[in-house]
């Protein structure tokens, strides 16, 4: 199972990209959450047990899909650093 990163934005098997704010634990199981806020349509904050969160795609109900996991970090770099230098400041 692959880890989680707080801060860090996961695409959706179906294609959304998300972020995740934090892990809470659910008050009456003590099991672990992640808190995740969808990157469109006005940002709504989103629970899912993080065991869920981490799993791989159920490639039987899902058999075109091409990612393994059913959220995976995506590694995505600034572009702040194409513009430096370029307007002498």
């Amino acid at each position: 199972m692959q880890e989680l990163k707080i801060g860090g934005i996961y695409k959706h098997f179906k294609g959304d990209y998300y972020l995740v704010e934090d892990i809470a634990k659910y008050s009456e199981t003590k099991e672990e959450v992640v808190i995740y806020r969808r990157l469109y349509e006005g940002g709504d904050l989103w629970v899912r047990p993080k065991d869920m969160f981490l799993s791989e795609v159920d490639h039987e109900k899902y058999p075109n899909v091409k990612q393994k996991y059913r959220f995976e970090l995506q590694e995505i770099e600034s572009v702040a650093n194409k513009f430096e230098n370029k307007s002498g400041h």
